[in-house]
């Protein structure tokens, strides 16, 4: 086992966590999610999500974590990663300004694709693929195709993006220049409760977001004292309970402010708030402006509104 799984625990990438500002694409909309990101990069640490990790390096060179393996990794790196497998990829080479398009990333998961394979027996022969990427799988000389594969899968939506992801796993299953990279899965074992608390948590959000959250009835999911609990969360999530709450909550709204006319009033007690004038408040100090005003932003730039000219509820716009 490296000194650097030794070290530190993988943290879980939770979908709560996944911020859209950070390039993430919206859950639910496809079972194949592109990300394209720079460094730094708040995920460029010691971490673990449900989904394969498809990871192509356009720029800097540094270290590569999976498993139990510690790497390079240079321009040009492809690798996947299969579910829950720990990874990070850390770049020496960052001038002072960043770099903003570091990773072409594809995230996808393990079920459906099985479970198609059953109906579609082409589908059958990227499964032992698949398996080998539960202790990742480094490919060597397919750089330049990937880049041209992501950019066709990112462009598009629904089955003709599923189509052009298809073409990627046939592609990678059918490369002959790869090999293994971690020996192990790494740490994950070790304390099963440990590595689960958190998920406990972050799916209790999910599931309760819209409800009246009590810090006692969150502190029982994850089994933790009251004091012992608001550490922890601030250690994993970087912020307070009450303040994380806040933006997932302001979060949701927005998503329902650009795909909806539903009223603002409506939406600020179905995400959870008790109170228009805090929300509106809270509203302003994450997003700096009301969420009449984010609405009309986002229908000027995007079109995403079907409806138009539906009276608002009164806001403090």
């Amino acid at each position: 086992m490296s000194k650097y799984n030794n070290a530190r625990k993988p943290e879980l990438e939770h979908e709560l966590m996944r911020d859209p500002r950070l390039g993430f694409e919206p859950a639910g909309g496809s079972s194949v999610r592109c990300l394209q990101h720079g460094v730094p990069w708040p995920f460029d640490c010691w971490h673990y999500h449900d989904e394969y990790e498809l990871q192509i390096i356009n720029r800097s060179s540094g270290d590569a974590y999976v498993g139990n393996h510690i790497g390079r990794f240079e321009p040009g790196y492809v690798a996947l990663v299969g579910g829950r497998l720990p990874h990070t990829w850390i770049s020496h080479d960052v001038p002072p300004e960043g770099i903003a398009d570091r990773s072409m990333v594809i995230h996808f998961r393990d079920e459906p694709l099985r479970k198609a394979s059953g109906l579609f027996p082409e589908l059958e022969a990227v499964l032992p693929m698949l398996d080998r990427a539960r202790l990742g799988i480094e490919f060597f000389g397919i750089s330049a195709r990937m880049r041209e594969r992501f950019a066709r899968v990112q462009a598009q939506e629904g089955m003709a993006r599923l189509s052009e992801f298809i073409g990627v796993l046939h592609e990678l299953a059918n490369w002959e220049d790869w090999r293994q990279i971690s020996s192990a899965a790494g740490p994950l074992d070790d304390d099963p409760s440990a590595n689960t608390r958190m998920r406990r948590v972050l799916d209790y959000l999910d599931a309760h977001l819209t409800e009246e959250l009590s810090l006692p009835a969150v502190c029982a999911v994850a089994n933790m004292a009251e004091s012992s609990f608001s550490r922890y969360f601030h250690k994993h999530m970087g912020s307070t309970f009450t303040d994380f709450v806040t933006r997932l909550r302001i979060t949701k709204a927005c998503e329902m402010l650009q795909t909806s006319d539903r009223l603002v009033s409506d939406i600020c007690y179905e995400v959870g708030f008790a109170n228009l004038a805090n929300f509106n408040r809270r509203f302003l100090h994450l997003k700096g402006m009301t969420p009449s005003a984010y609405r009309q932003q986002a229908q000027d730039r995007f079109g995403l509104r079907t409806a138009q000219n539906t009276p608002l509820a009164a806001t403090t716009a």
